[in-house]
């Protein structure tokens, strides 16, 4: 067991380490002179000469090697220091931490109404296992698989907002502006939810201590809530932090969409205006949660599944 953590807490300091010079790195990769760009964000519409540029060079350490800045850029970051905006002059931590709770929100209700859906949906066609009802239920979840959030998301606005004016089409203004967005984002998740814990609760129907069970006389319904059901939801749990952290990436085109000020739509507005320190404090605390989150899924598959320890031994 104690390998097994070391490697993967090892590996979660590796791709945080990875993920955050990559994030660094942004600046570098646009066009422009980054400098030029704090300095017309401090002083719009004044001719910059070079003197000026070379004086803020010397001040922020841009001419320092490039780990050298790493380094101070990462000390400031554990800190809590992303920098100031280009665009608002105000500290981006100020504005990550109510776009990110926001973007949470959406986050785990979409995954709470996929899993009670998920669970309901893959018992009943497991338990229902090549009869209408579990031909439906494959044959649907399979189908939403393939439907993407900007096809769907346009589609509820125009049915529930436009046409029935049941719920508000774009905003954060209350609870009920999270039931589309959560919609969207909880769809596919759903999919694929279903097709695993019916697979989960079809293999633990067939488990050695189920078919003991039936043997010794204990009723169907005993057996499936105390050997079935719990044996056969154990996938969903790392299926549920895997796609946690694919949500967190994946809500830029729904918050875009909505308008919500999310962490999708402070990424998005980042890019757009070509603001650094927004789109860099946005992308390395998705990026950040999202490695951390698929780590714990995998330590606590690990814990769950001996198998997965032997294999990373």
């Amino acid at each position: 067991m104690m390998p097994f953590l070391a490697r993967r807490t090892a590996a979660l300091v590796a791709a945080v380490l990875l993920a955050s010079f990559t994030v660094f790195l942004i600046p570098y990769m646009t066009p422009g002179d980054t400098v030029r760009k704090i300095i017309r964000s401090r002083v719009a519409g004044e001719v910059i000469d070079d003197s000026a540029v070379e004086a803020l060079s010397l001040q922020l350490g841009l001419n320092d090697p490039l780990w050298a800045q790493y380094l101070r850029w990462l000390g400031r970051l554990l800190t809590g220091d992303m920098g100031l905006s280009y665009t608002s002059r105000t500290p981006v931590a100020d504005q990550v931490l109510p776009a990110l709770w926001i973007t949470l929100s959406l986050v785990v209700l979409a995954l709470g109404t996929a899993g009670a859906l998920s669970v309901v949906l893959g018992v009943t066609a497991a338990l229902q296992e090549g009869r209408p009802a579990d031909k439906v239920i494959t044959a649907v979840t399979q189908a939403f698989i393939a439907v993407p959030e900007y096809w769907l998301a346009p589609l509820l606005v125009l049915a529930f907002a436009l046409q029935l004016s049941a719920l508000p089409s774009a905003g954060w203004e209350g609870p009920q502006s999270a039931v589309l967005p959560v919609a969207v984002l909880a769809l596919r998740p759903t999919s694929y939810f279903t097709s695993a814990v019916r697979e989960g609760i079809l293999e633990a129907l067939g488990a050695e201590h189920v078919v003991a069970a039936r043997s010794r006389g204990v009723s169907h319904l005993q057996t499936v809530a105390k050997h079935v059901i719990p044996n056969g939801l154990l996938p969903l749990t790392t299926l549920v932090a895997v796609w946690f952290a694919g949500l967190l990436g994946g809500s830029v085109i729904v918050e875009v969409i909505f308008a919500i000020p999310g962490m999708g739509r402070l990424l998005f507005d980042g890019v757009l205006n070509s603001d650094i320190p927004l789109a860099q404090g946005a992308v390395v605390v998705v990026v950040g949660l999202a490695v951390v989150l698929t780590t714990a899924a995998d330590l606590v598959h690990g814990l769950l599944n001996p198998q997965i320890r032997m294999s990373h031994a």
